[in-house]
C-alpha cells in the first residue's frame, strides 16, 4: 500500500506541477489579447479548465496522499520534509495567486504585463527542483 500511495502522491504532483507551470504561460498569451476577441475567449475558457479540472484536483490529490506517505515513513520531524512541505505551502498560495489573476485576466482588468507572467512562469520551476533534492538527496 505503501508503494502505491507514493506512486499516486507522485502523480498528482506530476500533473498539478504541469498546471502550475503551464497556466502562467496562458497568461502570457492573455495578456497580449484583445479583451472580448476569440483569443481572449478560448484562453479563458483553456485556463479556467486547467485550473477547476486539472490542476485544483491534482493539488487535493497531492496534499492527502503526501500527508499519508510522510505519515507511512514517519518524517514530520526531519528538516527536509519541513522544508518540503513549506515550499509546497508556498505552491499552494501560488495556486491561489494563479487563479485570481486568471479571474482578473477574465474580466479583462489585469494591469500585468505578458513579461510579468513569463517571469512568474518560472517561480514554480525553482520550487520543482528544490523539492526534487530535497526528496532525492535528504541533505537535512
Amino acid at each position: 500500500m505503501e508503494l502505491t500511495v507514493k506512486a499516486l502522491h507522485i502523480l498528482a504532483v506530476i500533473a498539478w506541477m504541469v498546471g502550475l507551470l503551464y497556466l502562467p504561460r496562458l497568461f502570457v498569451y492573455h495578456a497580449g489579447a484583445t479583451p472580448g476577441s476569440e483569443l481572449d475567449e478560448t484562453l479563458q475558457t483553456m485556463e479556467r479548465r486547467l485550473l477547476k479540472a486539472i490542476m485544483t484536483p491534482a493539488m487535493i490529490a497531492t496534499w492527502i496522499l503526501g500527508i499519508w506517505a510522510a505519515a507511512n515513513i514517519a518524517a514530520f520531524d526531519e528538516a527536509w520534509l519541513q522544508i518540503k512541505i513549506a515550499i509546497v505551502v508556498f505552491l499552494t498560495i501560488l495556486h491561489m495567486v494563479f487563479a485570481r489573476w486568471r479571474k482578473e485576466l477574465a474580466a479583462g482588468t489585469s494591469s500585468r504585463s505578458a513579461t510579468y507572467f513569463r517571469v512568474a512562469n518560472e517561480v514554480p520551476t525553482v520550487a520543482m527542483i528544490i523539492i526534487v533534492f530535497l526528496v532525492v538527496i535528504r541533505p537535512f
